[in-house]
């Protein structure tokens, strides 16, 4: 019983800790060169989400990486979005990345380390290609 009681706490902790490494991350939404600024609907309403960049033979792609993933499933829901990308804005459509060799590749490109997948709960990872649309 007592073991129990410790896993149970170790647990709660470790969940807090996630809990609180992703409420900052959320909140500050830190920016650097290999980050883009997504523009989602929902509701018609624009969200817009800083998210790392995968780039991979000239194409552009962003994962997730969080277990918080609203800008995800309005993705999914309506594929066109806006990003930002060092300064230039334009329409992309979002594109689900199924196919496990291309998956595999991209996700290579950009593995995620042990350390962030402990701070972030082992979320599970999908990666979206982002297609640029002609004007």
């Amino acid at each position: 019983m007592k073991l129990l009681k410790i896993l149970l706490i170790l647990l709660a902790v470790y969940a807090g800790i996630v809990t609180v490494f992703e409420s900052l991350l959320g909140y500050y939404q830190p920016t650097n060169d290999g980050t883009l600024r997504i523009t989602t609907l929902d509701d018609g309403k624009p969200h817009t989400r800083v998210l790392a960049r995968i780039s991979h033979d000239d194409k552009l792609y962003v994962a997730v990486n969080h277990w918080p993933r609203a800008w995800y499933s309005q993705t999914i829901a309506n594929p066109e979005v806006t990003v930002e990308v060092d300064g230039q804005t334009a329409p992309y459509l979002a594109v689900e990345i199924t196919n496990m060799d291309e998956y595999t590749v991209v996700d290579s490109a950009r593995p995620l380390g042990l350390g962030f997948r402990f701070l972030t709960g082992f979320p599970p990872r999908r990666i979206l290609r982002l297609d640029p649309v002609s004007n």
